[in-house]
């Protein structure tokens, strides 16, 4: 499959709603639920300029994953610091019909050269609960580290669950 990395533009926001509604109960499994308001084309739009907004201003990158144009997944780097940090976190979401198929992987794989490549950064951050482990194996695969583990730290569907933290430098230290 090939798989394209591209910025966010509000042409994509009627694509981009059908996605999140057809995925929506697969990632509420693992992340906390958006608010309702976010599933309508206003609220899309709306995101989608803060997110090109944000971009501009050098505090998050948005990217969709697309494949034959069609939205397979979002990959995101956000909480960008230059000043003596030069870092960003990583966060993915893939739609359910392409799991386990590698799409994770590769995309993270894409994100990396842009942000050590065009964005200059030198380390990126990522989360992920223990019990994800095709998650955890995503980021080991793609040169991340655990680094720590936060202890009841998310609270989701009425539990508390842990977050092992990861990061990864430009220059795979």
């Amino acid at each position: 499959m090939d798989l394209l990395l591209v910025p966010v533009s509000l042409a994509d926001a009627e694509a981009l709603l059908a996605f999140e509604l057809a995925n929506r109960a697969w990632f509420e499994r693992w992340v906390v639920p958006r608010d309702a308001a976010y599933y309508s084309l206003e609220s899309m739009r709306a995101n989608l300029a803060l997110a090109q907004r944000e971009r501009g201003l050098d505090i998050s990158y948005q990217y969709l994953l697309k494949s034959d144009n069609a939205i397979v997944g979002r990959i995101n780097l956000t909480g960008v610091q230059r000043v003596a940090f030069n870092k960003a976190s990583l966060g993915y979401r893939i739609g359910q019909g392409y799991a386990g198929q590698g799409v994770a992987s590769r995309a993270v794989a894409l994100l990396l050269e842009e942000a050590f490549g065009p964005l200059n950064l030198w380390r990126i951050e990522a989360n992920s609960r223990p019990e994800n482990e095709a998650s955890v194996r995503v980021l080991e695969r793609n040169g991340f580290a655990q680094c720590g583990r936060t202890t009841r730290s998310m609270y989701h569907q009425g539990t508390w669950y842990d977050q092992l933290l990861f990061e990864r430098h430009r220059d795979g230290y």
